[in-house]
């Protein structure tokens, strides 16, 4: 009996977006030929593809485009293709995909218009019409996608190719790059179980009491389990060291590492562990909050908090990877659920597009806003690491929520609810009053609180000096120009803070 074809790694996306580069480095990595679609419709039609396309039309072109689609993906065994980013206008081109692994090599409208203009693209004529083809083709291209990898630095395909070519069936692969690594994110059903797992030797599994009586599977395979009471009140120096000398207990060494089972403050205590540990041991994050699922699990921030300020002693610690189930986000109490919300709408404002659509709408917080909230924190990651610049937009509502969290002594608020009034405050500095309208009635539908109570203003305010983002005697703010377009480093006037503060109270 004939064998069976071998499904191909088929790389999509948008114009410039460095498909035909991603190829031939992932081909290059696994050692299997590369075919890219363009480069053969030019050998076929003896021109380049915008002479052809300028004298025969774009129906032509399409036409033509299908056929040798078709043609590559029927008879892929194995290798690597890479598509034009028109090529999946094609229902059937669609439908041949479904026996391949998909990758789309992410790229923002900037990246692709400074790329592709003057480049004798035929569609890059118009930075408008570019604009509106980017938001049209966007859905078309999540929805076919396996796994997503950036469009920008060399090497990243490659690096990523042995992950891609094991992708279990029905997760998706979300390649985070960063400057001082790359790792991978599982996200989908039984993440944590059924991905390959991405640090070596033994697990040392840190986890709160609640996660461990809610979810043991989750730390099946660990060889030590070590739980710590759930709340802020425990993220501290003295929750650190616990955890350090039953480490050493557990004989652990470099060759091992962390496993963070949790949410925000597991994840932030088990990174900090781990970075400090040894000088510095492996971490794997498996979140099991929305806060954790969409936000705090990416990125490498760890720490803990200081009575005098959140967050305040930590370090940068890149986990090895990340098992993202959003199945076990049916266990939260509501009350958790509403405060992992507040994150959503906070990422959601800073990507606009799809995704803020998709939340104002109403929907829920699915794996599709997960995916959705874990790319957008990557993208702006992968651009700055260490928050000298573009990073700290991610800080949205956090100036005024953190100092909130502080103000009451990490016990009143979750860390959710803090942000959300924080997101409250800081649409009033920016002046964004319809806007700041309609995230308050989206965070009164969650169930989140849109009026401070049981905080001083003034001493809220006070805690805003103590931002870890003060650089001098001013605090930056981040805020909102509109959705999509959220700025870092924004004086406010302290009269300003203080009227936005106590409006949350009044």
């Amino acid at each position: 009996m004939e064998a069976a074809l071998r499904p191909a790694l088929v790389f999509i996306g948008f114009m410039a977006a460095g498909k035909s580069t991603a190829a031939l480095e992932a081909a290059a990595a696994l050692g299997v030929p590369a075919a890219d679609s363009d480069m053969l419709l030019e050998q076929q039609f003896g021109e380049p593809i915008q002479s052809y396309f300028d004298r025969e039309g774009e129906p032509a072109f399409r036409a033509a485009e299908e056929e040798l689609v078709l043609e590559l993906l029927e008879r892929a065994d194995g290798d690597v293709v890479a598509l034009g980013g028109g090529a999946l206008g094609s229902a059937r081109t669609r439908t041949a995909l479904a026996r391949h692994t998909v990758v789309l090599v992410d790229i923002d409208l900037d990246t692709a218009w400074r790329r592709a203009a003057g480049r004798g693209r035929p569609l890059a004529r118009d930075r408008d019409r570019v604009a509106a083809l980017y938001a049209r083709r966007a859905a078309t291209y999540e929805a076919a996608a396996d796994a997503i990898v950036p469009g920008t630095g060399r090497g990243v395909a490659a690096r990523a190719a042995q992950a891609l070519v094991d992708r279990p069936h029905d997760l998706t692969l979300l390649w985070a790059t960063t400057a001082s690594g790359d790792y991978p994110v599982w996200v989908g059903p039984g993440a944590a179980t059924r991905a390959p797992w991405p640090a070596q030797g033994r697990r040392m599994a840190v986890t709160d009491d609640n996660v461990a009586a809610a979810h043991p599977g989750l730390l099946e395979g660990a060889e030590a389990v070590l739980a710590i009471p759930p709340g802020e009140e425990h993220k501290t120096l003295a929750t650190a060291e616990r955890l350090w000398t039953a480490l050493v207990r557990a004989g652990a060494t470099r060759a091992d590492h962390v496993a963070g089972v949790g949410g925000g403050v597991v994840g932030d205590l088990a990174g900090f562990v781990a970075a400090t540990y040894q000088r510095g041991v492996p971490v794997v994050h498996v979140p099991t909050t929305i806060v954790a699922q969409v936000d705090s699990a990416y990125g490498g921030k760890t720490g803990v908090d200081l009575p005098e300020a959140k967050n305040y002693v930590g370090a940068y610690h890149q986990p090895a990877g990340v098992l993202v189930d959003p199945g076990v986000l049916d266990t939260l109490p509501a009350a958790e659920r509403a405060a992992g919300y507040a994150e959503v709408v906070k990422t959601a404002l800073i990507a606009g597009g799809p995704l803020w659509d998709r939340v104002a709408g109403g929907a829920p917080v699915d794996e599709r806003i997960v995916l959705a909230c874990a790319r957008t924190k990557l993208r702006v990651v992968a651009a700055d690491e260490r928050d000298a610049g573009g990073r700290q937009v991610l800080n949205l509502g956090h100036t005024v929520g953190h100092a909130i969290e502080t103000a009451t002594g990490y016990a009143r608020y979750r860390h959710g609810e803090a942000v959300g009034l924080g997101l409250l405050a800081a649409l009033r500095l920016s002046g964004q009053e319809a806007l700041r309208e309609q995230v308050a009635e989206l965070l009164a539908a969650a169930g989140l609180p849109t009026r401070l109570e049981g905080a001083d203003p003034d001493a809220v305010v006070a805690a805003t000096a103590r931002d870890k983002k003060r650089l001098g005697a001013e605090v930056p703010f981040v805020l909102v120009r509109a959705t999509g377009d959220v700025r870092h480093g924004e004086p406010v006037p302290a009269a300003d803070l203080r009227a936005a503060v106590r409006e949350l109270a009044s």
